[in-house]
């Protein structure tokens, strides 16, 4: 085993971190959120901290559809509002970040006479809701141009369909590149690192006490506005300042699987409009395979590693086979995973389907500013919100949200000379093929190289088997049985880079099968 020959990123985010100074801004969350408020903090000249427990987009925010969208179904409920911020959110960040967002057809089947004009008439308000960065204009298709786009459509009854577009994405490549934005604009983040106190200074919060996992040790920061952006977990930080709290969250499970791209061979998504129980369901193309979801389960408590139900998978299986011929099975599923979605509590007795997915933020007694709810699509909107109000609430001085029109780290047209997955480095992609093992594939049934782990312990703060193969690289999504057999292989390259013995290499790929196992279905 070779020393490291770099300074880590992550070591020197700890340094900064520990440093005695009072921050303008502490985020706890290393989410959607969270990173979001942070880069808008961060480009308006404040200095920021983030803190995160895991690592980033660990939660939810790496287990989303991956889809860019102002959301069809809130359009069918009537929150306009809602559905228009996320149109224009859409537009910006395909603007912002066009290495990762790109525009999808989404196919909606007609097999009754009266469902093209039906669906046809709201897409159209759709589009004019996007006004002018609408992506393309929907429209009808008949029965032949249906199945070119999407050849294993179901015939029988087939009518024609009609065909909108949206925007995709790949969620946590999004999260580390805001990483990586944070960082070009001064704002220091480390993961592996939960808060485990509040600090109070007559009754108002002034700061924090973390830990540190790879030490043990634990600091303490200083901060002028704390952030609490943990997603599902922002009751579990509430409660640290006042453990009688009423809980803010009514969290819910979606559920995805993932096949091979043979069951969706077109160039276009399905959505299914309405399920068996009045959801929304998609069979996405995604990094030459295909996603196919979601669930809306409620859960009774909050779990970091959540575990799709038998009946989850059945669901989509089953209704996937109502549209798709071939249809897959459960041999054919390469990976399920399950995200948690904070839904902010309604009255007694609502479906969490019906809840608004609009963000809400709530200041406390002692000045926590919480921040939940939301989605990926307009996390740069979330950011910029709250840092409005943090702002007013410490006294720092009012400065202009720059975010709307902000490039983020490694912004670039998309290269067509390159593999799909090289795309979502953007202008890094250089950099990174030029690191040994470019060439060197980190296994036969995933699209991954070798420089690429190293990439992400040099660049990207990864410090763990599961923070490369699920987030860094996406393979524990696409083929959980591949990322398993890859795993010894990535933890001898992130010993190499980050100086760790052999036992630690054991350690890392059994923990690492664990949590894998736990994606594959039986």
């Amino acid at each position: 085993m070779t020393t490291h020959r770099i300074t880590d990123p992550r070591t020197a985010a700890l340094h900064a971190a520990t440093a005695d100074q009072t921050w303008d801004l502490l985020v706890i969350g290393g989410g959607a959120s969270g990173l979001g408020t942070a880069v808008e903090a961060a480009t308006r000249g404040y200095s920021v901290l983030l803190l995160e427990s895991h690592d980033y987009a660990k939660g939810t925010s790496s287990r989303s559809t991956k889809l860019v969208h102002g959301g069809v179904r809130y359009l069918a409920q009537g929150n306009v509002s809602l559905v228009r911020e996320a149109l224009h959110e859409r537009g910006l960040l395909k603007q912002n970040a066009p290495h990762l967002v790109h525009d999808l057809g989404f196919l909606i089947a007609a097999y009754k006479w009266w469902a093209a004009p039906f669906y046809g008439i709201g897409l159209k308000m759709y589009d004019l809701l996007a006004g002018k960065l609408n992506l393309k204009a929907s429209r009808y298709v008949n029965r032949a141009q249906a199945l070119e786009r999407t050849p294993t459509l179901k015939k029988a009854a087939l009518k024609g369909g009609i065909l909108y577009f949206d925007g995709q994405f790949d969620d946590a490549r999004l999260a580390i590149t805001l990483l990586r934005t944070l960082e070009d604009h001064g704002g220091v983040a480390l993961n592996h690192a939960p808060v485990v106190g509040l600090i109070k200074d007559g009754g108002r919060i002034t700061g924090a006490r973390f830990r540190d996992l790879e030490t043990g040790q634990e600091h303490a920061v200083r901060a002028r506005a704390v952030v609490n952006a943990t997603g599902v977990f922002v009751d579990d930080v509430r409660r640290m300042e006042n453990p009688a709290v009423k809980p803010m969250l009514s969290p819910s499970q979606g559920v995805h699987v993932v096949v091979d791209r043979r069951f969706l061979p077109g160039d276009s998504a399905v959505m299914v409009p309405r399920t068996d129980d009045g959801r929304v369901l998609f069979a996405v193309p995604w990094h030459d395979h295909v996603v196919i979801g979601t669930t809306d389960t409620p859960l009774p408590e909050t779990n970091v590693e959540p575990r799709a139900l038998p009946e989850e998978v059945e669901f989509i299986l089953k209704t996937a086979a109502q549209y798709l011929d071939p249809a897959p099975t459960r041999a054919d599923v390469r990976s399920v995973y399950a995200g948690l979605r904070p839904l902010v509590k309604a009255a007694e007795g609502t479906d969490t389907k019906s809840l608004s997915r609009d963000h809400v933020i709530r200041i406390s007694d002692g000045g926590l500013i919480t921040l939940t709810g939301g989605k990926w699509t307009t996390y740069r909107r979330m950011g910029e919100d709250t840092v409005n109000r943090a702002a007013a609430q410490a006294g720092l001085p009012q400065r202009l949200s720059l975010t709307a029109g902000l490039k983020l780290h490694g912004a670039a047209a998309p290269d067509t000379h390159l593999a799909d997955h090289w795309q979502v480095y953007g202008t890094d992609a250089a950099h990174i093929r030029a690191l040994p093992g470019a060439d060197t594939p980190l296994h036969p049934e995933l699209p991954y190289t070798e420089a690429e782990v190293r990439w992400a312990a040099r660049a990207e703060q990864a410090r763990t088997a599961e923070d490369v193969l699920s987030r860094r690289l996406r393979a524990l999504l696409l083929n959980a049985r591949a990322s398993i057999e890859a795993a010894p292989r990535v933890v001898a390259i992130l010993a190499e880079e980050l100086g760790r013995d052999a036992a630690w290499q054991a350690a890392q790929v059994q923990t690492y099968r664990e949590l894998a196992g736990g994606y594959v279905l039986n």
